[in-house]
């Protein structure tokens, strides 16, 4: 539902909200702006509005002091690499520009928006800043969001699927209503604490959209003779893929789509590299009045995989994280001093780096009643020797554990880590006993229906970290009559097995987001998502409302949902904490994914000469989004040669 309030009613709700956020704002009359060399001959040429008017009235300024950085000088580029062209979508995380986004520090705070009041999470308030325009200089309204709402998340040939989960509060969408040119409201009846952290997440959910561009591509707007001359040109069937391919702005494969982040992809660039350039109508500031980003282009060079360490060595990037891994180290260090480079090493924010997965939905009998034998669970965990992983893989540096929270974390207690990750195989193979596997000939036990207890582990077949660990949980477990089998594959492959029950067991990496704070989603722990390999046929199930998989029919893991849904109905930070709790501990005792050793490093490539990128940070997918939260458009060449000014 959609409603435009009337002045009246604006009036008597003045002063009803109440902001939770911290602004980042200053009025333009009160900042000296500099104009960036790349733009001044377009603004002298009459070709660009001077920056005074691409500005925000009220622009995000950036204290870069405050957060241990410097003012930058803006000019020169940086070269990266991609494995194929679909991965520029990642520019989406690391450019990270979001309604609300986190602080390296992990706060919440308005980004693209001035400010954003919540009323016990249940009616969310949003305020745009007057004058954002969107990469084309169009104005950034309220517009964009009905858009979104009416235009394509109610539109059944656009979104067959319907509202989003994460605009669901007890299955019930909001209602949505325009309060003025840059103020947007949603109000739900019950508590709706998935709608903020998913605007912060590194996938974007964007529930706005540049209505002034698509709506030349939707059946309710555009001249329908225009409209079908652009399908038969694309070769679709309708208008709705056509308008589908036209929206593209988590993959930023479509270039005439305008955009906010701090670059914008150049439509003449080649198949061989991507080409980025500076938004002249970024919304961001320093204290200077410099107009963010510093750097004027990025440029993503599409390169095999297996080759970034080495062209990395080569000295053919500036700055280099994806792709690379704790193995590739040592070939990166070598390089340094030749190629004028640096390689940081931060830790990777995972609940575990490996971490094994015993499916509870699989569809073999047999393997189902074991794997759902949490004394068979705990056996698997005790039998493990971490320790030896740790300095075998991880040099020493590794934390051993448990797949849970770790230490920084507001959530994490010492118990979540060491409960039942203790190595003690007299005590595992106590437990085989107690469950009825009995040893047979060669001393490998035996499973009820007679057959080897030989258990088939699936793998990516491209991560290497979890090959080499399996191999050494083979010689642990073979000490308690267990027989492991490791089973690489196809990633795709792996997970739609696994979808359908196939997998008896898979290795992949922990949790994701290892350093929550009570207000993230703690999504990963629930029976809720179908990608969650310990039980995908119950996330099935809650994901497609009861039209595939099946629903969770153990006594434990409804206490999950149990404490999930207390989270979802939270109203303040102490409900979540218990649920997030409750949840940590249940996953303790009952080894549901059982950890190995967290705290691998992440290798990161810095060419000499960038600087505003911390030394030691934390690095993960969820929740600093790969590099994003550290800003990457606040990084700059503090060395007079490479600042060259590169026309558009």
């Amino acid at each position: 539902m959609t409603r435009v309030l009337n002045r009246r009613e604006l009036l008597l709700q003045a002063g009803a909200t109440l902001a939770v956020l911290p602004l980042a704002t200053r009025a333009l009359a009160d900042i000296a702006l500099q104009e960036a060399p790349l733009f001044a001959e377009q603004v002298a040429a009459g070709k660009l509005p001077p920056i005074a008017q691409r500005l925000p009235k009220q622009p995000f300024v950036s204290d870069l002091a405050a957060n241990g950085r410097v003012i930058g000088k803006p000019g020169g580029s940086m070269t990266t690499l991609i494995a194929k062209l679909r991965d520029v979508r990642y520019l989406s995380a690391n450019a990270y520009t979001r309604l609300v986004g986190y602080t390296d520090k992990l706060v919440l705070r308005p980004d693209i928006l001035s400010a954003l009041d919540n009323e016990g999470n249940r009616v969310f308030t949003l305020r745009l800043r007057e004058g954002h325009r969107w990469s084309d200089g169009y104005p950034f309204t309220a517009e964009d969001f009905r858009y979104y709402w009416e235009d394509i998340v109610n539109n059944k040939q656009l979104s067959p699927a319907g509202v989003p989960t994460y605009m669901l509060a007890d299955g019930k969408p909001p209602t949505f209503e325009v309060l003025d040119e840059h103020t947007v409201r949603y109000t739900w009846a019950t508590p709706n604490p998935l709608f903020l952290p998913t605007m912060a997440a590194p996938q974007d959910p964007f529930i706005y959209r540049p209505a002034h561009f698509l709506r030349n591509y939707h059946g309710k707007y555009a001249d329908k003779d225009k409209l079908d001359q652009l399908v038969a040109k694309a070769k679709v069937r309708s208008w709705a893929p056509l308008h589908n391919r036209m929206d593209s702005m988590l993959e930023n494969s479509n270039p005439e789509l305008p955009t906010l982040f701090p670059w914008r992809a150049v439509p003449a660039s080649s198949g061989a590299r991507i080409v980025f350039e500076r938004n002249p109508y970024f919304h961001r500031i320093d204290t200077a009045g410099q107009q963010l980003p510093y750097v004027d282009q990025v440029l993503a060079d599409v390169a095999s995989a297996s080759l970034f360490a080495a062209k990395s060595n080569a000295g053919e990037v500036d700055f280099l994280a994806r792709g690379l891994v704790m193995n590739d180290i040592p070939v990166l260090k070598q390089g340094e001093g030749a190629q004028g480079y640096k390689t940081l090493l931060w830790r990777l924010a995972r609940g575990s780096e490996v971490a094994l997965y015993p499916n509870l939905t699989t569809v073999d009998p047999v393997w189902r009643q074991l794997n759902r034998d949490v004394r068979f669970r705990r056996a698997l965990s005790l039998a493990i020797d971490r320790h030896t992983i740790n300095n075998a893989l991880l040099f020493g540096l590794g934390q051993e554990g448990n797949n849970t929270v770790r230490e920084g974390s507001a959530l994490f207690e010492p118990s979540y880590r060491s409960k039942w990750a203790q190595h003690d195989s007299a005590a595992a193979a106590k437990l085989l006993d107690d469950v009825g596997l009995a040893k047979g000939s060669g001393g490998i036990r035996n499973l009820p229906d007679g057959r080897p207890a030989e258990i088939v582990v699936e793998v990516d077949g491209d991560t290497g970290l979890a090959v080499d660990t399996l191999e050494l949980i083979t010689e642990f477990w073979r000490e308690v009559g267990l027989k492991l089998f490791i089973k690489p594959q196809d990633r795709t492959i792996l997970r739609n097995r696994a979808y359908e029950g196939q997998t008896v067991m898979v290795a992949s990496q922990g949790l994701d987001n290892a350093i929550p704070t009570a207000g993230m989603v703690p999504g990963e722990l629930a029976p809720v998502h179908q990608d969650n390999l310990a039980w995908p046929r119950w996330g099935q199930y809650v994901e497609t409302k009861g039209t595939s998989g099946e629903p969770v029919d153990m006594p434990e893991a409804k206490k999950l949902l149990e404490a999930y849904t207390a989270w979802l109905r939270s109203t303040d930070s102490a409900q979540q904490a218990a649920a997030w709790h409750a949840m940590l501990a249940l996953h303790a005792d009952n080894q549901w994914i059982i950890g190995t050793v967290a705290g691998a490093l992440q290798p990161i490539v810095l060419r000499d000469g960038l600087a505003n990128l911390p030394a030691e940070a934390l690095y993960s997918w969820a929740p600093t989004s790969l590099l994003g939260i550290y800003r990457i458009d606040e990084i700059f060449w503090d060395r007079q040669d490479r600042r060259i000014a590169k026309a558009p």
